[in-house]
């Protein structure tokens, strides 16, 4: 831990507050409120991409939970099995299904989508616009990182006491109410630690980012990977804005944690 994590958090806070010369400065943090609208596009695409992340992970969850342990093995190798790939060509995959000429516009011609267009609604492009946009990253984001936001919850949800389910419908509580009212409290611990892990990687990307967005819509990690990578090399600056994103992730993290204070014990107790 301390060579591979700590050794290199207290670099980058050294390199944050030097400067070229190797004195002590704050002038590395002076350019930070002109890169407020990059955090805000950052936080606002993670922050949609872990919620499309968890719209779709929890019922993908839910419904291998209740499987038979077969098919839940079947289920689990299908979510795994783009992982078995490198990031970089699934991301190069997508790149090929949304360009002007890929495999969606393509369709839309085949069936004349475009040509409609043209004609009833004066479109002048032979093709729509869905590579370099937002839209294009959140799909990025969200295809690779669905499985980080599956897993911990389906591991929760396995684990669940039946006998609490049974219990509430013994009761007479209707399937709806004991869904929302003893699954879905005791399984938050599941949820919190999928949103952790979607959002983390989400705020911090710069590939997919790169690829998808072709650079149009800058986020916090490509401007870092500017730094460091780019012909204005410089790191004092990088490890600046490197050190203010881990600090709000750390917030961030910390305001989610306390959502999840006694929510794994207690929640089948609130029918």
């Amino acid at each position: 831990m301390a060579v591979f994590i700590i050794a290199p958090i207290l670099l980058v806070v050294l390199y944050a507050f030097r400067s070229a010369d190797g004195g002590f400065t704050l002038s590395n943090f002076s350019c930070l409120p002109g890169c407020l609208p990059i955090f805000a596009r950052s936080f606002w695409l993670a922050l949609l991409s872990t919620v499309m992340c968890l719209v779709l992970g929890y019922p993908m969850a839910y419904i291998m939970s209740r499987l038979s342990p077969s098919r839940q093995s079947l289920c689990m190798m299908l979510i795994m099995l783009p992982m078995w790939m490198n990031f970089l060509l699934r991301t190069y995959a997508w790149m090929s299904i949304l360009e002007n000429n890929g495999f969606i516009n393509g369709f839309f011609r085949s069936i004349g989508l475009i040509s409609f267009l043209q004609t009833h609604f004066g479109y002048t492009l032979d093709y729509i616009p869905l590579i370099n946009t937002q839209g294009a990253i959140v799909l990025g984001m969200v295809y690779n990182f669905l499985p980080f936001m599956v897993l911990p919850i389906y591991t929760v949800l396995i684990k669940l006491d039946r006998r609490l389910i049974e219990a509430a419908q013994d009761l007479g509580a209707p399937t709806h109410l004991v869904f929302r009212r003893v699954i879905v409290p005791l399984s938050i611990p599941g949820v919190i630690s999928g949103i952790t892990m979607v959002f983390v990687p989400s705020v911090s990307t710069f590939v997919i980012s790169q690829m998808l967005g072709s650079g149009k819509n800058l986020l916090i990690g490509d401007l870092i990977d500017l730094q460091f990578m780019g012909g204005a090399y410089n790191p004092h600056l990088g490890s600046a804005i490197a050190l203010v994103m881990m600090l709000l992730i750390f917030l961030c993290m910390w305001v989610m944690n306390k959502f999840d204070d006694g929510s794994g014990e207690e929640g089948g107790l609130l029918l």
